[in-house]
């Protein structure tokens, strides 16, 4: 305790004079980035810089535009973000707030009266009329103003600055997780679209080849189990349809309640079916070092980690004393009539000490407790780096992995094609029994069916890219305004 004690004493004769500001000063933790992606860039992709654009708008699907833009409005979970940033704003303003004198106003009226008998009246000679039942009247005003000689106001400041530029990264860091919130759904809806719009033809398809297997056993040329086993085929293709339109009916609800929207808002709208969107012939994804600066997470845990740096130096200035000026001034009297007179005036001023120099325990307890949740803030940005990375990557490989898969699926439907051609043909012939026909038409639709979840999967696991690459809140008008907002 002593040895605080004898610091903060050199640190009060240092300060004195001009002031200082106690606690570390805060310098951006670097963080290391990889120059080149570990992942290889699948077709489309260049690490070019990512410059800030409208990402959604590459699928070039004007109903999909729309929707961002009602949910950039509308949606719930934005607004939460948004009336905590002006929460945020407002506790700035407080710790500003604090660098001015404080003045308070204060009026009374009272009736009192004294003791006749209580020993200080009892002792003198009064006279008979000796007011011992008054009015007293007072209206005055109190100032105080608390110098900060150590910088424990300014490091608030410097803390509260900071929570309010985080809390701008985390509106921005909710627009982005939004915005593929949006468009995940809404590929979600238009791939089990296209996914049940297959099925249903191959359901006609599938009806034709029933009605003439039914046709050829009839007319001898096949047999019942030929018929049945087309039957069987047919059901189960009709069963597919159902699971579907469900999605579809799901996707139509969620994307409603993204815009702030009842459930069953846009199931007019969205009904009508639409083939995927296209996508992006080339698709800037830039450096990791771009990444680093670009996610709205990791800038909101650097600025947390910023603010809880500061309030190390806000638990500091508590070993120090804090000084004060203080001063109040109004008028009291008996009388309404003499209220104003110059003798009824009063006031007074002067400088005031408060010191907690028996109270080192609690402060250099504190001042412990705040490094540690600066310490674990650092560990919080660096992992936030880390994860940004992992989902960047991710996205990548899964991006490459499926245009593989499409190539592969895209090949196997020319295949399974010619395999059903060839198997109707040898049917026709009496060289294959009619199961080689029944096995042949199922892989091809099987395969039709593939490579429209696979045109879904690809579109998917592009936005979930464009996620991790934290892209889209800079071109937003509401997001373009808070990130380069001045301080108040």
């Amino acid at each position: 305790m002593f040895r605080t004690l004898a610091g903060s004493l050199v640190t009060v004769s240092l300060c004195g004079a001009g002031g200082c500001v106690v606690g570390p000063d805060y310098h951006p933790a670097p963080l290391p980035a990889p120059g080149a992606w570990i992942s290889p860039l699948a077709d489309g992709l260049t690490d070019q810089a990512a410059v800030a654009s409208s990402w959604w708008a590459s699928f070039n699907d004007v109903e999909l535009d729309s929707l961002i833009q009602r949910a950039s409005q509308s949606n719930l979970d934005l607004l939460v973000a948004q009336a905590r940033l002006r929460q945020a704003r407002a506790i700035r303003g407080g710790s500003a707030a604090d660098f001015w004198p404080a003045l308070t106003a204060e009026g009374s009226a009272a009736r009192a009266r004294q003791s006749q008998n209580q020993p200080f009246f009892g002792a003198l000679p009064l006279p008979a009329d000796f007011p011992f039942e008054y009015s007293v009247y007072q209206v005055g005003f109190d100032a105080s103003w608390e110098i900060d000689l150590f910088g424990g106001k300014r490091r608030a400041l410097e803390a509260t600055t900071a929570d309010w530029e985080g809390a701008i990264e985390a509106r921005n860091d909710a627009m982005v997780s939004l915005l593929a919130e949006v468009a995940r759904n809404y590929i979600e809806l238009r791939g089990a679209q296209q996914r049940r719009d297959i099925a249903r033809r191959d359901v006609e398809l599938e009806q034709e080849a029933l009605d003439l297997a039914r046709a050829r056993y009839q007319g001898g040329m096949a047999t019942e189990l030929d018929v049945t086993r087309s039957e069987a085929l047919l059901v189960n293709m009709q069963a597919a349809i159902a699971p579907l339109e469900t999605a579809e009916r799901l996707s139509m609800y969620e994307i409603a309640v993204l815009l702030g929207l009842q459930p069953g808002a846009l199931v007019a709208e969205l009904s009508p079916s639409r083939a995927l969107p296209s996508l992006p012939p080339a698709v800037p994804v830039g450096l990791p070092s771009d990444l680093l600066r670009r996610r709205p997470d990791v800038r909101q845990a650097e600025r947390q980690l910023a603010a809880q740096t500061a309030r190390i130096g806000v638990a500091k200035a508590d070993w120090f004393p804090k000084i004060s000026l203080t001063g109040d001034a109004g008028a009291e009297s008996v009388s309404l009539g003499n209220w104003f007179d110059p003798a009824s005036r009063f006031w007074s001023i002067g400088p005031g000490v408060q010191w907690n120099a028996l109270d080192f325990g609690r402060v250099r307890a504190q001042v412990q407790a705040q490094t540690a949740v600066q310490e674990a803030a650092l560990a919080s940005y660096q992992k936030a780096a880390l994860v940004s990375l992992q989902d960047a990557e991710n996205a990548l490989v899964t991006y490459a992995q499926e245009q593989n898969r499409h190539r592969a699926l895209a090949d196997a439907v020319a295949e399974n094609q010619h395999s059903l051609d060839l198997a109707d043909g040898l049917y026709q012939n009496g060289r294959v029994n009619y199961l080689d026909v029944l096995d042949a038409r199922r892989s091809l639709y099987q395969s039709d069916d593939q490579v429209a979840l696979s045109d879904q999967s690809l579109s998917l696991d592009l936005i979930a890219l464009y996620k991790a690459l934290g892209g889209g809140w800079e071109t937003l008008p509401q997001a373009s305004a808070l990130a380069t907002a001045a301080a108040p």
